[in-house]
């Protein structure tokens, strides 16, 4: 199974929201790291058909060799989806469980295959407990579980996940990371997010996005090692961390227990003055090294 993305481009008006994109995926998971405006949304709207692209194609290979151009496929291709937009559009007087009996039958689904698949999703995404609660009455956290749960019903082949732990809880988080990392084996899921902790230990890839071109595409584990040796940690008193952030690129700030100093980690090409010590790179730290700037943040 194969999805190929080639030199796609998106504009609205003079703002070129995505500049000959181009990728290839096969079963695994994907991630999409980029600022607001950097095309993420704007590409996954285009996947899905939900957004006509001003140029390239996409094509899809189900396995049997026969690669075919999406848009063609139109409903064929569809059904091989499952999407989680940013902001899932949900039924208020809807309960949970009525939602995603809909949900199935928009997508094709026997009684039988909804029957089973819709206490599992349920109970993968921690909603078991309020099947019969209105949706207008959930969380916000609530309702992006929900979100999650119609993406996977119906087993798509291709998943596609817009910020799907945004307003969740750490707790919430780690589990649906852990959920999308186990019915990842077969499927190709294409995550864009904010939260590169989500990612940086499940991901095949990592597309980093800017201004709608693709600034790297590499494993995790490349990207680190682009910016092994300027990673530090830096212990300074308390009074010196403001002059400190304005003289380096600050990416988190603590405490040293032994001196009951603030330790900051910075990101720096050569060497810092003073007493340093080099610190192991995390994805974030390169996320914050290629954007420059730690508002980018969420």
């Amino acid at each position: 199974m194969k999805l190929c993305i080639e030199r796609v481009s998106k504009s609205y008006g003079s703002n070129k929201a995505l500049k000959e994109f181009s990728a290839s995926f096969e079963p695994g998971i994907y991630a999409f790291l980029g600022p607001n405006g950097a095309g993420k949304s704007t590409l996954m709207n285009i996947i899905t058909d939900n957004l006509k692209a001003d140029g390239g194609q996409i094509t899809f290979d189900a396995g049997d060799g026969k690669e075919e151009n999406a848009r063609r496929m139109g409903l064929r291709f569809r059904k091989r989806l499952g999407y989680m937009p940013q902001y899932p559009g949900l039924y208020p007087d809807f309960t949970v469980e009525r939602f995603l009996w809909y949900m199935a039958a928009l997508k094709g689904m026997s009684k039988g295959q909804a029957k089973e698949q819709i206490p599992e999703i349920l109970k993968a995404v921690e909603l078991d407990d309020v099947p019969r609660r209105r949706i207008g009455a959930l969380s916000g956290g609530m309702k992006q579980r929900l979100g999650l749960a119609q993406a996977v019903l119906g087993d798509p082949d291709i998943l596609i996940l817009d910020e799907p732990t945004a307003g969740l809880d750490p707790k919430q988080r780690i589990a649906i990371r852990n959920f999308i990392s186990k019915i990842s084996f077969n499927k190709i899921v294409l995550i864009a997010t904010h939260v590169v902790s989500d990612i940086e230990f499940i991901a095949k890839d990592v597309i980093i996005l800017k201004k709608g071109v693709v600034e790297d595409n590499a494993p995790p584990a490349q990207l680190l090692r682009k910016i092994e040796g300027k990673v530090w940690f830096l212990p300074c008193e308390e009074q010196e961390v403001q002059n400190r952030q304005k003289q380096f690129r600050v990416t988190n700030i603590g405490r040293e227990e032994e001196s009951g100093k603030a330790l900051l980690r910075i990101l720096s090409e050569e060497k810092p003055d003073g007493t340093v010590r080099t610190a192991p790179p995390t994805l974030e730290d390169y996320y914050l090294y290629i954007f420059g700037d730690v508002e980018s943040r969420k």
